[in-house]
């Protein structure tokens, strides 16, 4: 199953849990998002998942942005 609006985006129960993955890989949204902060230069970041494309990376990071709460509750106990 595509994602609603992400065609990138893929959900398959049998697949990772049913977590959203990358055009059908088995390479999660959330491996990709952590990915990219771990490697801030893109070209580093492509040699080391050439499967990926810019659009992808793109999707992913919205899929995410998308996935948050707009209210995040910062108080303690």
């Amino acid at each position: 199953m595509i994602a609603a609006g992400f065609d990138r985006i893929t959900v398959d129960p049998h697949q990772m849990n049913g977590q959203p993955c990358i055009r059908g890989m088995r390479l999660t949204v959330r491996r990709v998002v952590e990915a990219v902060s771990l490697y801030p230069d893109r070209e580093e970041f492509f040699q080391e998942y050439p499967e990926l494309k810019e659009e992808d990376v793109r999707q992913a990071l919205e899929f995410a942005a998308a996935s948050l709460e707009d209210v995040i509750d910062f108080r303690v106990g």
